[in-house]
């Protein structure tokens, strides 16, 4: 697993930028990388998976706090939204993680693939209807806040993703926030999120053979550790490069990489013999 190091230190400085840049947890591009160098070093697929899915959710939280805080600064956090999404969003990541140590590797595996798909193609749909919007509520009714914060925990449980791909393109096309908005407020909201999966990951993993050394339950530091190395740094430069660039080519770029990383996961590449 040392050999592997500077690939997840590497790694975990492409998601600190991402992160705070396209408002995600960055774990679309963690999880992945985890799973691929896990189970090349001999830990069982499904204890694998789930190990980048709980040890993803935890990188996530200083990440995104180190973007939040520069997103905070440019005051473009929506706080009481934020903390509605992210509250619900934490006993949904407790749901979502609870059931994930239950079903299938090769279902959680396809269900990520899939997933981050959908979420990719629904943004891509709505990349020309973006821009500065002029009618936008700062205090969106709550109802269906509670309902999105919900989903997006029960997902990112699941998965091992903060909930911002869901997040973002909702609170843009459902709510009509501007990009940036929406970026910040995904941001702060994942904070909260984040920690439901981690409980319900370190729980459900505590005691099973096969985990990589130095494991709390679905949780490895000293891969944890890796990651953070250049994730919180990084996350710094993403926050300064959200509020510089062109909103649509910051969804466009946040697309493909999405597509690339779904079809690897669902095995289509494999199948293509590519």
């Amino acid at each position: 697993m040392l050999d592997l190091l500077p690939i997840l230190v590497a790694a975990g400085a492409i998601v600190g930028f991402a992160a705070a840049l396209l408002g995600v947890g960055g774990g679309f591009i963690m999880v992945p990388v985890m799973y691929w160098a896990m189970s090349g070093s001999g830990v069982p697929e499904d204890i694998a998976l789930r190990t980048a899915f709980g040890t993803s959710l935890l990188v996530i939280v200083p990440t995104v706090l180190s973007g939040t805080w520069r997103h905070h600064q440019n005051r473009a956090v929506v706080w009481p939204v934020a903390l509605i999404l992210g509250g619900c969003g934490a006993v949904g990541a407790l749901v979502g993680s609870t059931l994930a140590a239950h079903l299938p590797g090769d279902t959680l595996k396809t269900g990520f693939g899939i997933f981050v798909i959908l979420v990719s193609v629904r943004m891509l749909v709505g990349i020309q209807t973006e821009g500065v919007v002029a009618d936008w509520s700062p205090s969106p009714r709550t109802a269906p806040l509670v309902a999105l914060g919900l989903a997006m925990g029960v997902i990112s449980g699941l998965t091992g993703l903060g909930g911002g791909a869901l997040m973002v393109p909702a609170l843009v096309l459902l709510f009509r926030f501007p990009m940036l908005r929406a970026v910040a407020t995904s941001s702060a909201a994942i904070i909260f999120t984040a920690p439901g999966g981690i409980v319900g990951y370190i729980v459900h993993g505590l005691g099973v053979p096969g985990r990589l050394p130095y494991s709390i339950g679905y949780v490895n530091i000293v891969v944890f550790l890796a990651l953070i190395v250049l994730s919180i740094p990084m996350a710094q430069v993403g926050a300064r490069t959200a509020h510089a660039i062109d909103a649509r080519k910051l969804r466009l770029l946040f697309v493909v990489l999405m597509i690339y990383v779904g079809l690897r996961m669902i095995g289509v590449f494999e199948w293509l013999g590519a």
